[in-house]
């Protein structure tokens, strides 16, 4: 099973951006543990970070015809904005699911809207790293 693992704006900063939400560990260690997940779990996880929406989208569009079964999208700040990213999720029709490192349902109210994951089959949301490994669980059991 090939797992695309997608991350939006700003996820390229954790360890130094607003640590008291999401924590001190950086983005490299978030990606070797998904690494280690992918392997425990036995399926391929390939990871793409990108602060432009569009590359989001294309990316997203891309796994329609690269073997991809599934996809684990945290959008950050795209979650409240992007209607394209919605739509390709919609598109690809692949299962996805949605993560969120901080619980964006306690913060400011313009995060109570995800757009994203009105395509996504199941959310994680508020569980810092580990919500990620969750959602990879969830789309190889399913």
């Amino acid at each position: 099973m090939k797992l695309l693992i997608v991350n939006g704006p700003n996820l390229n900063m954790l360890g130094i951006r607003e640590k008291h939400i999401y924590g001190d560990r950086d983005y490299d260690a978030l990606c070797r543990a998904i690494r280690q997940w992918a392997d425990e779990l036995g399926c391929e996880a390939d990871i793409y970070q990108s602060n432009h929406e569009g590359d989001i989208v294309d990316r997203i569009q891309r796994a329609y015809s690269d073997g991809t079964d599934g996809i684990v999208i945290n959008p950050a700040a795209y979650t409240h904005t992007s209607v394209a990213i919605l739509d390709a999720l919609k598109a690809v029709q692949l299962p996805a699911v949605e993560v969120h490192i901080s619980d964006v349902t306690q913060r400011e109210d313009f995060r109570q809207v995800s757009y994203a994951g009105m395509a996504c089959v199941a959310h994680y949301i508020g569980l810092g790293f580990e919500g990620y490994h969750r959602a990879m669980e969830y789309l190889v059991n399913h």
